[in-house]
């Protein structure tokens, strides 16, 4: 397994990073904590997962299944990057008031009910998961200075920031000399490179690590017109948004011509989808959500995929992103 920094900080995590979000509701807790061990024994020790992550009605369960997983001891917990997250409403219904957001009493009580329920003492990476506009980036500061003084929490990052909140949330920062945003998590794969204008160029300004999430396109880009022919896409959610994708003409076209590219050299498109976001420049690792073991061992043999400056050429061409900024929308 390969390791890079995160972002501008000493701290060195693996290139690929294993997503939770499918333990509890897609994995049971014994298929997760299986997930996992493979996930350590193959080097990988970055682990994201957010404290609404669970299933229909149970929020919360995710963590919990992460949290047992810690107490099964064996240094789990010390040969892991921890990251989790924090904004959304943790009630069913309606949010109380300041049960969601950044606030600072909601970022103090939210922290406090993820250390529980991870069975942990601290965090390595506390994710800011949306942007709050409500909330001064002064006070969401002061609240991660508590925690961090407090040994709760080592870094700070963000998830589906826009790239001038980015810029805004690290000037704020280091006026008072504070460490900022260290990573942002962000849509980014093939077939969506919107992140390319803007929010790339700014992490990478601030010396902030990409990690992207959903690399596969919720599995458009995981061989889903093979799947379709073979009738194995599944009722899933990610299967079933493919789906709905691959009505749209020009998608379908794509996508076809992604599958026959990669035929062509031997290859699994999902596979390829992984290993081309690891050449991208500013990205730390792409965050993949297994449900199996077997979809784990697969994404394993895409941190070892190298890709010729040919098929790099030939996936830019089936899926070509917006260019430079500001030339992309600008002359």
């Amino acid at each position: 397994m390969e390791y890079t920094q995160l972002g501008r900080t000493g701290l060195r995590v693996s290139r690929v990073v294993l997503g939770t979000m499918n333990f509890g509701g897609g994995a049971d807790e014994a298929t997760s904590h299986a997930i996992m061990d493979s996930a350590l024994d193959a080097g990988v020790n970055f682990f994201d997962t957010a404290n609404v992550y669970g299933d229909t009605g149970r929020r919360g369960w995710t963590e919990e299944i992460v949290g047992s997983w810690f107490a099964r001891g064996g240094g789990r917990r010390d040969r892991t990057v921890l990251a989790t997250k924090v904004y959304g409403n943790m009630a069913e219904g309606e949010a109380w008031p300041n049960h969601d957001k950044l606030s600072a009493v909601n970022i103090r009580r939210a922290v406090e009910a993820s250390l529980k329920r991870l069975n942990t003492d601290y965090i390595d990476l506390y994710q800011f998961h949306h942007v709050d506009r409500d909330t001064p980036f002064d006070e969401i500061w002061q609240a991660v200075d508590v925690l961090v003084q407090q040994g709760k929490v080592l870094y700070a990052g963000s998830s589906n920031f826009p790239g001038y909140k980015i810029a805004q949330a690290n000037e704020t920062a280091a006026r008072t000399g504070r460490v900022g945003l260290v990573s942002e998590q962000c849509l980014y794969n093939l077939f969506e490179r919107r992140a390319e204008m803007e929010v790339i160029p700014a992490a990478r300004e601030y010396g902030v690590g990409v990690i992207p999430w959903s690399p596969l396109q919720q599995g458009l880009l995981g061989g889903a017109l093979r799947k379709e022919r073979e009738g194995t896409s599944g009722s899933r959610t990610s299967g079933g948004r493919a789906a709905q994708a691959l009505k749209d003409p020009v998608v379908r076209a794509q996508v076809q011509a992604y599958e026959d590219l990669l035929d062509e050299h031997g290859l699994e498109p999902g596979e390829v989808a992984l290993a081309w976001l690891l050449t991208r420049p500013g990205v730390t690792g792409p965050i993949v959500g297994p449900r199996t073991p077997e979809q784990f061992d697969s994404a394993l043999r895409a941190a070892g995929l190298e890709l010729s400056p040919e098929l790099l050429a030939a996936l830019d061409e089936v899926f070509p992103g917006p260019g430079p900024s500001p030339e992309a929308f600008a002359w």
